[in-house]
């Protein structure tokens, strides 16, 4: 017998980046209004593209998680009923809420609307899902500190209507489920309400007050000090075990990512919750699990989940990145594929390409033309339009990528 399909939940940041969740398989989407969201780096979404990406979504069978799980202060208030009842009129399928208040105002104006607990609030134990749920709670957002077997006994001992949904991948955050003050102290940019700067991510030294221009090292070697920087959240190849434990939503971090970071981690989870659930017990295939090495990335761990910590990479806060977009499809023309360049690549390039509802292949640039239709050996304009003559079939919104094995500064 297979394993019970989970839900898959991607990111969207903005239209662009819900389109790359809706084409490459995501089986839900979480995003945000302008106000009340924990991400305000993307450019989130207007009240006219919340109703469009409702729309868009429920075409498809798609639904639409709104999150308010800001922690807003007295003024920020007054205008959140009227937002609540907004996207209850829309059709929101829910909203994602770390705020008691908010909890039972969206309850009040929203009815119809299930309520999702977020991980903001920290939730570690089958009391405080139980009394989620005694509040009107359909599922509560796991915090990331917590195990598998703690799972499996908060699964155990709290009523099956109550949904369980934990993070599977992307960035982790120092403090406990994302509760930080460093940001604010630092720059005076709150992170509970959306504005983190991120200082987690900084190298940081020591200085001896007589003498404020020496930098001393932490660590005694010529190494980086990158003391707060964790490791990123990759559960790929375990997917199995958190169903077991009473998972049923795999949420991908990073609203505030590319669409290519979404399209390409969504279309990975996508192939592989498929594969599991055919072939439970099987390693995952290869081609499967080098997709999370085809996007900018931190160092890979297993989070909490087994136990223990997840680990941090001192020596260095960049991104790892072996492939790097060069260009994205936008249709065909007679014989020749329309390219839009992101970065520059040249003519006999070999382009990894990813597509909707495909097993990426790979392909070499032969012939490439401007928009003037000269021949060209490179493509070194941002944006610039480039025709590709191939009878390969390239959907709309592919991504061509190319091995770079460098590193991302």
């Amino acid at each position: 017998m297979g394993m019970k399909r989970p839900e898959l939940l991607s990111p969207a940041g903005d239209m662009e980046r819900l389109w790359a969740a809706v084409r490459y398989g995501a089986d839900a989407v979480y995003l945000s209004g302008k106000d009340y969201g924990m991400r305000a780096a993307p450019g989130n979404f207007t009240r006219q593209e919340l109703r469009e990406a409702v729309e868009t979504c429920h075409m498809r069978g798609i639904r639409v998680y709104v999150t308010c799980n800001t922690l807003p202060r007295n003024h920020e208030l007054e205008e959140m009923p009227d937002f609540l009842r907004f996207c209850g009129e829309i059709g929101v399928d829910a909203f994602i809420i770390s705020d008691l208040g908010v909890l039972a105002m969206a309850k009040s104006c929203a009815p119809k609307v299930e309520r999702h607990v977020s991980t903001q609030t920290g939730i570690v134990n089958y009391a405080a899902a139980k009394a989620c749920y005694d509040l009107g709670a359909s599922r509560v957002v796991l915090a990331r500190e917590v195990s598998l077997s703690e799972i499996g006994e908060i699964r155990e001992r709290t009523p099956g209507e109550l949904e369980l949904e934990a993070f599977v991948h992307g960035s982790m955050c120092l403090s406990f489920s994302g509760r930080c003050v460093l940001s604010n102290y630092m720059t005076g940019r709150d992170a509970n309400r959306g504005q983190c700067a991120q200082p987690c991510r900084w190298e940081y030294f020591l200085t001896e007050k007589q003498r404020p221009n020496e930098h001393f090292s932490i660590i005694e070697n010529n190494s980086s000090t990158y003391i707060l920087n964790s490791n990123d959240l990759c559960m790929i190849e375990h997917i199995p075990d958190m169903v077991r434990a009473g998972v049923s939503s795999l949420k991908i971090e990073g609203r505030a990512k590319s669409a290519y970071y979404v399209a390409c981690v969504t279309a990975a989870y996508r192939r592989a919750i498929d594969f599991f659930c055919e072939n439970e017990n099987a390693v995952l295939p290869g081609e499967i699990l080098e997709e999370m090495e085809k996007i900018s990335h931190r160092q890979y761990s297993t989070g909490f989940f087994y136990g223990g910590e997840p680990g941090q990479n001192a020596e260095r806060g960049q991104y790892i990145r072996h492939y790097q977009v060069v260009a994205v499809c936008e249709g065909r023309q007679g014989g020749y594929i329309e390219l839009r360049q992101r970065n520059r690549f040249f003519k006999g390039a070999r382009a990894d390409i990813l597509q909707p509802g495909r097993a990426p292949f790979t392909a070499e640039l032969g012939e490439i033309y401007n928009q003037d239709w000269e021949p060209i050996d490179a493509a070194p304009h941002a944006e610039m339009r480039v025709y590709w003559k191939t009878d390969l079939d390239v959907e709309p919104g592919a991504y061509l990528r190319v091995k770079t094995g460098g590193d991302e500064i």
